[in-house]
């Protein structure tokens, strides 16, 4: 978890989408200090349940099934590209495909 803390660093949303294995006390704490409402859904262990928007969390869902069509282009997948241009070139060029069809 100490990975999401250094991926917050320095932005400002309105709010942090993250699965249940996110939910914990400190960081719903560092999500709120920024300003941020957290859209975390509550482990299945806890006694006491926290609310949170499940429509925005739902909408996760797009951006995984998105990552995961990423994916499926073997360049993007293996990091064939040695230079970090191009493989963001060929990440653009995939993603548009990903959108055209």
């Amino acid at each position: 978890m100490s990975q999401a803390q250094s991926l917050l660093a320095g932005l400002r949303p309105q709010f942090v989408v993250a699965d249940k294995g996110y939910d914990c006390h400190w960081l719903r704490d560092e999500i709120r200090r920024q300003g941020a409402r957290p859209v975390i859904p509550t482990r299945g262990g806890r006694i006491h349940k926290r609310r949170y928007d499940r429509t925005r969390y739902k909408l996760r869902n797009v951006v995984e099934r998105f990552f995961n069509r990423l994916k499926h282009f073997r360049r993007i997948a293996t990091r064939y590209d040695k230079t970090d241009t191009n493989y963001q070139g060929f990440l653009c060029v995939a993603a548009l495909m990903i959108i055209i069809n």
